[in-house]
């Protein structure tokens, strides 16, 4: 049976690619970002090359409201969700003290909020039909406090911990929620951020890499994935639990120094 799939952030980097193999694979989509254009164009070409119906819901999910309205537009289209795909988010760099502070809120509004929003309503209806797959695009910032990007680090804790939080509640249904933690990943993410002059973005993932770990992951029910590292990452994430918690916060906040 044809599946259909919810992806945020949509209109480029890893949620793009979410709804490439997503169309590949035969699936319906519908897919939100801020850009109708781009949207209007990613619809254009996936429906084009796929033979497949893709629906577009242009909103701001920095807006409180626009969670309930993505939610009340596709059940007014009467579209079935079977799979729902939190992947918008952004993040940024600088001392907290310095940074903007509504633009900070604003992360936490589209991070955590926003995400927090649509897991609730969409969950309302696979929990009703005991069917359905949920997967949150956290970080492998999650593991750890990121100093010059203290709000965004934070975010993703809270996504990753939420995430096997309702998986475990879910336990006993046909419902799963996987959580993807991808790296350094080449996206429109590093240069908006200003990580892109940063060491920990010398070498990057990319975007399609990342999408098929965490697509995969999610059709197989998996808890966690990991995703993107290169090797002296994943020496560093090995080496977390026994380090001191200066010495990890200094070594990400020189990681994250712009040079």
């Amino acid at each position: 049976m044809k599946k259909t799939a919810l992806i945020t952030g949509a209109s480029s980097g890893i949620g793009k690619e979410f709804a490439k193999i997503h169309a590949e694979k035969g699936g319906d989509l519908v897919i939100i970002a801020r850009s109708e254009d781009k949207l209007k164009t990613l619809k254009t070409e996936l429906e084009t090359a796929h033979k497949i119906h893709v629906t577009i819901i242009a909103k701001d999910l920095t807006d409180p409201n626009a969670p309930k309205e993505i939610y009340d537009a596709v059940t007014a289209s009467n579209i079935k969700v079977d799979y729902l795909i939190n992947n918008a988010g952004f993040g940024g760099l600088g001392r907290f003290d310095q940074r903007d502070l509504q633009t900070d809120l604003n992360m936490i509004q589209l991070n955590i909020s926003a995400l927090t929003a649509l897991s609730h309503h969409f969950l309302q209806d696979f929990v009703a039909r005991n069917d359905g797959k949920i997967l949150n695009v956290s970080s492998t910032a999650s593991f750890l406090p990121g100093p010059l990007q203290a709000v965004y680090y934070a975010t993703k804790a809270y996504v990753t911990f939420f995430s096997n939080a309702i998986a475990e509640e879910l336990h006993d249904t046909n419902i799963t929620v996987t959580n993807l933690m991808p790296g350094a990943t080449a996206t429109d993410f590093a240069a908006v951020s200003g990580m892109d002059k940063t060491e920990l973005f010398d070498k990057t993932a990319s975007a399609r890499s990342v999408a098929e770990d965490g697509y995969n992951a999610m059709l197989k029910g998996d808890l966690d994935v990991i995703s993107g590292l290169t090797t002296s990452q994943k020496i560093m994430m090995k080496m977390l639990p026994f380090m001191s918690k200066k010495s990890i916060l200094k070594r990400v906040r020189k990681m994250q120094t712009v040079s």
